[in-house]
């Protein structure tokens, strides 16, 4: 009955092993998965055609939540594929004041949409 007990136990022992093994195993894959997904989205993020490097306080672009360093992928109308200026933006923000334009851009690696309504400010222009 001993040898029997013994046997028994040795079996679950062994089980017990390539029960964790095989979890081991699959946490690796999961984290390889993970990892692999993570860095395909940052490679299908699109392509910026500018970069913000100011914003006033106070001004329609504060307000819509637009922040120094974004990266602009869409202005309204405006992307990397008909861009060629600023004067391409400072367009569309004359066409659409009062009314709000879309905004996508990129920060800290993602994709972030805001709302953006051009409108004359505290004499500073359309957007500041």
């Amino acid at each position: 009955l001993q040898n029997d007990h013994k046997a028994l136990m040795k079996q679950v022992e062994e089980a017990l092993h390539q029960l964790h093994a095989r979890e081991k195993e699959k946490h690796a894959r999961d984290e390889a998965e993970a990892l692999a997904e993570a860095m395909s989205q940052n490679q299908s993020l699109p392509q910026a055609f500018a970069k913000v490097n100011a914003v006033t306080p106070g001004s329609p672009a504060s307000i819509s939540g637009l922040l120094v360093d974004d990266e602009i992928v869409e202005f309204g109308s405006v992307n990397v594929n008909n861009f060629q200026n600023l004067q391409n933006i400072a367009t569309v923000v004359q066409h659409s004041e009062g009314r709000p334009l879309s905004v996508t851009v990129i920060r800290s690696g993602k994709k972030v949409h805001v709302g953006l309504t051009p409108k004359r400010w505290a004499g500073k222009g359309l957007l500041g």
